[in-house]
């Protein structure tokens, strides 16, 4: 759906919600109402007229535009095989994370050694899986919605997994910028619950962060990585030394989990 034809909707829609008829309109154009019906129906407003509906309805166009955008549909996960396409392309899932990442298309030109044609070649096959909307002048639009996830056991997490995983781990995390915190407790279900909530919060800032952020040149922000997670869990070592069998163990999890 193109932009335009959007914005005609998300104006229909706001003066739907305030109760405002084609008539009301009518006499803010001064048209004919059965021409106003037609300008909406063909998605024929010019700037000017919608300005002016905006100033019936006591907005600014700002306003109008952020609603768009709020309509707009987002993609909240990618299939299974689109998230193949990207584990066995390298340089798909390089463009792909910097894309969803907000940089542009002349810092990333600018930074990788991705030539100028196949970094259009990359975008287009990212837009085609919807994931970002290649505009006018190589401009990138992600298309991402806020709850936006990989797949559960699906082909990005297993490759984090299976490759990232150690690579992000093996530092000692002591330099500017770096953060490791290891917990160990006993706790209730209930607390766990909790914990998992604040930490979903916590990703959710983070996101924010991120949108709040990717207006500023590139060269000011770092490519940054958080992981959140929680778990029942203990060392193997210490496993080891508990009385009873594996079995018990697991039968005590199952009972934990029903509390």
């Amino acid at each position: 759906m193109s932009q335009a034809i959007l914005l005609v909707d998300t104006l229909k829609k706001e003066l739907r919600q305030r109760g405002l008829t084609y008539a009301t309109v009518a006499r803010t154009l001064r048209l004919s109402e059965s021409s106003v019906k037609r300008l909406f129906s063909q998605k024929d407003l010019s700037l000017e007229r919608i300005e002016r509906i905006c100033r019936l309805m006591k907005i600014e166009l700002t306003d109008l535009l952020e609603l768009m955008h709020a309509a707009e549909p987002r993609l909240a996960a990618l299939t299974e095989e689109q998230e193949k396409l990207l584990v066995n392309d390298p340089k798909l899932l390089l463009v792909g994370i910097l894309a969803i990442s907000f940089w542009t298309f002349a810092d990333i030109l600018q930074t990788f050694r991705i030539s100028r044609t196949d970094l259009v070649r990359l975008l287009v096959r990212l837009d085609r899986m919807r994931v970002i909307e290649l505009q006018p002048g190589n401009v990138i639009k992600v298309r991402l919605a806020r709850n936006f996830a990989w797949r559960t056991n699906g082909p990005i997490q297993k490759f984090f997994e299976q490759q990232i995983q150690q690579q992000f781990f093996e530092k000692t995390f002591s330099r500017p910028g770096e953060l490791r915190i290891v917990t160990f407790g006993a706790l209730s279900r209930r607390s766990n619950e909790l914990l998992q909530q604040r930490l979903r919060k916590l990703s959710e800032e983070f996101d924010a962060l991120v949108q709040e952020d990717k207006s500023l040149d590139h060269q000011m922000r770092r490519a940054t990585t958080m992981i959140l997670a929680i778990r029942p869990w203990e060392p193997a070592q210490f496993t080891e030394l508990r009385r009873g069998s594996g079995d018990d163990l697991a039968e005590a999890e199952r009972q934990w989990a029903k509390a």
